[in-house]
């Protein structure tokens, strides 16, 4: 066995063992043992990083294994708001009721599918497939959705119900896609699937450039790109709050590098500008539908959920260009938003418990109640919107130059406008959540609100070292790297 292939096993087994344990721990001991159970998935994690970047000239490339920078990049962001998901539970728990399951199973059901939906997020920037990638993402479903229905209340089950169907039947049209690549692929096996393979196709130009249509599709639904997105702002507003920061911080991005793969897999034989205007379609598609909620008051979950949409929308225009630009852009999207996206939603669980009434609806002068919590959702949101020197407002002009660079200008030019819209809307609802008119708030013991001011410290210094990195960045071996893609 390799050293890529043992960490990679240890990967998945130290998470999918705490599950098992967690799941047959005594009631008791079940919180204790998720808690402890984080430290060596983290550490592992950590080894797996390093190795991946470690040689970027020659990533590790197998049928069924990749370690690869970008695979070390997902790998690195799950792993870390996976382990801070785990460590704000507790809060969560204590400062929620009511479950799909018996009171005496509550915690250890939670954490036994928390932790299973992270071992399978974890697999996913591993595979050396397409197919295995379908299985994980897949898995990913199955895993979540329990965890999205787990409050029991008629909201969070429908959510978790349109969740499983509409990404089910989403990836059901990526399977048709692969069953065309591997009809089309010379080689027979699962070796048909690998991701050198598929640039072998050799059906037709038309036909292979169906099956990418159909692919990427199919993996849209998962991704939340628009207009196939229609699961993502139910299934984030009610699923537990650490849970709807795994599903948007980590499982987005991953099913995102999945389909990168495939786009460039892919490239050689559909075309590489055909390819990528595709990903600048659903890029801009999802800018378009996004940006006209920022303009109307939503409950804050919700208005992350929305976030999201857009910022994987922008993650697509930066593939599609592909310039140096627009990839250092990307990494330092990637990365912000993951920092911003899990605070914003780590902070609803003390919000919440300040405000009940931001499960529905938009509160505003949270900086005047409580400061430290509007602090929290201050950071985030700025982050968000992309306002000054925030990094995602270096990861958009990046991208955006890359478009430029590209000679997309038209696309570029229609999603600078995009984004300069929803940056004023976005802007006005940062300055009523945290400064406007008092409308709410009790003077009570918020659970959570220790750790999430804590969390909000060191968001702050990751995002302010993420927007100094970003003007650089595009001149690193990295980028270049991540530009060549697999071998």
């Amino acid at each position: 066995m390799t050293s890529a292939q043992a960490l990679a096993a240890g990967l998945i087994a130290a998470p999918a063992l705490t599950a098992g344990v967690v799941g047959l721990a005594p009631p008791r001991l079940a919180r204790r043992t998720a808690l402890i159970g984080s430290a060596p998935t983290g550490a592992i994690a950590a080894a797996f990083v390093a190795f991946a970047l470690h040689d970027l000239d020659h990533p590790r490339v197998g049928t069924w294994l990749v370690a690869d920078p970008a695979g070390g990049l997902l790998v690195a962001v799950i792993s870390v708001v996976g382990l801070v998901s785990v460590l704000v539970s507790p809060a969560y728990l204590d400062s929620s009721q009511g479950s799909v399951v018996r009171v005496e199973r509550r915690e250890r059901t939670y954490f036994a599918a928390l932790y299973a939906f992270w071992t399978v997020l974890l697999a996913v920037p591993l595979a050396g497939n397409v197919g295995a990638a379908w299985l994980l993402i897949e898995a990913t479903t199955a895993a979540s959705a329990l965890l999205v229905g787990f409050s029991g209340k008629g909201r969070a089950l429908e959510a978790a119900w349109k969740y499983l169907v509409l990404t089910s039947l989403g990836l059901g049209v990526a399977l048709l896609g692969i069953v065309l690549l591997s009809a089309g692929v010379p080689r027979s096996g699962v070796g048909a699937l690998s991701w050198q393979a598929l640039a072998t196709f050799s059906s037709g130009h038309d036909m292979a450039l169906v099956a990418y249509l159909l692919l990427l599709v199919g993996l849209a639904a998962k991704i939340g790109w628009a207009p196939v997105h229609n699961w993502l702002p139910d299934a984030h507003s009610e699923a537990p709050a650490p849970v709807s920061a795994l599903l948007s911080a980590a499982l987005l991005p991953a099913v995102l590098l999945v389909a990168w793969r495939s786009q460039l897999a892919l490239a050689p034989v559909v075309g590489l500008r055909t390819t990528q205007t595709v990903l600048i379609g659903f890029g801009l598609a999802s800018l378009v539908v996004a940006v006209p909620f920022f303009w109307r008051p939503m409950a804050w979950k919700r208005l992350l959920a929305y976030s999201s949409l857009e910022h994987m929308g922008v993650l697509a225009l930066g593939i599609g260009f592909a310039t140096p630009l627009a990839i250092a852009g990307i990494v330092v999207h990637l990365a912000a938003h993951a920092v911003a996206k899990a605070l914003g939603f780590y902070a609803a669980t003390p919000l919440l418990a300040h405000d009940p009434r931001a499960a529905g609806h938009a509160v505003t002068g949270i900086g005047r109640t409580e400061p430290r919590l509007g602090a929290a959702v201050g950071l985030s949101l700025g982050t968000l919107a992309g306002l000054p020197p925030f990094p995602l407002f270096v990861s958009e002009v990046l991208v955006l130059a890359g478009g430029f660079q590209a000679g997309r200008p038209w696309a570029a030019a229609i999603a600078t406008l995009l984004l300069a819209l929803g940056f004023l809307g976005l802007a006005h609802t940062l300055i009523e959540l945290t400064v406007g008119k008092r409308r709410g708030g009790r003077a009570v013991e918020i659970a959570g609100l220790r750790g999430v001011t804590f969390l909000t410290a060191a968001s702050a210094v990751a995002l302010l070292a993420l927007a100094a990195i970003g003007p650089w960045l595009s001149r690193t071996d990295f980028v270049d790297a991540l530009l060549r893609g697999l071998p």
